[in-house]
């Protein structure tokens, strides 16, 4: 699939696996979600990945040859951008009882064993795609906020210049800045009610 940017509305998501029955699988099972869908075919080629851009969830096959799915796991959690992004193990039915303790151990969000329910997967990854989305609109209403708070700042060092100054010439031009920061708070007030 393509390497899309991706954005808050539309996220990516990373599918590790060395076997392309598998890969192929995945897609099915998720290509109705509005996702675009990244491969990767080694731990290697994820680590890759996720330097190049960002991805709402990972998942990840613990079973592949060379850097297998711990050690991904682990590289994956040592990446700043990267080290908070859920990854759902994917394993084979053959897998050591440990396997889902060791999991988790290195950051899992879930372990799935295959043949994993279709349903049950794309609905774990909805769960997850839902978390990406509200934490994505949550850093724009702080990022909103935060320059709102800057436009009152700036305003109000106005006003303290002004007051430094000795008495404002001009108290009618103090009361419509008084105004217009009276205004700016409301509509802070408004924003964080709904």
């Amino acid at each position: 699939m393509s390497s899309a940017t991706a954005t808050a509305e539309h996220p990516s998501i990373l599918l590790v696996d060395d076997m392309e029955d598998n890969l192929v699988a995945l897609e099915a099972v998720l290509g109705s979600l509005d996702v675009t869908l990244v491969r990767a075919r080694s731990g290697e080629e994820a680590v890759r990945e996720l330097v190049r851009q960002p991805f709402a969830v990972i998942l990840l096959d613990v079973r592949m040859p060379g850097m297998d799915g711990f050690e991904t796991a682990y590289r994956i959690k040592r990446l700043d951008r990267a080290k908070d992004i859920p990854i759902i193990f994917l394993n084979g039915p053959e897998s050591d009882s440990g396997y889902a303790f060791r999991g988790y151990a290195t950051g899992a969000a879930d372990f799935l064993t295959k043949p994993f329910d279709p349903w049950v997967l794309r609905a774990k990854v909805g769960v997850f795609l839902d978390l990406h989305r509200k934490n994505r609109q949550l850093e724009r209403m702080l990022a909103q906020e935060q320059q709102h708070l800057g436009e009152i700042a700036g305003r109000l060092s106005s006003i303290e210049e002004q007051l430094r100054r000795g008495a404002p010439n001009d108290l009618e031009a103090l009361g419509q800045q008084l105004t217009r920061i009276s205004d700016t708070l409301g509509e802070l007030r408004r924003e964080r009610g709904r």
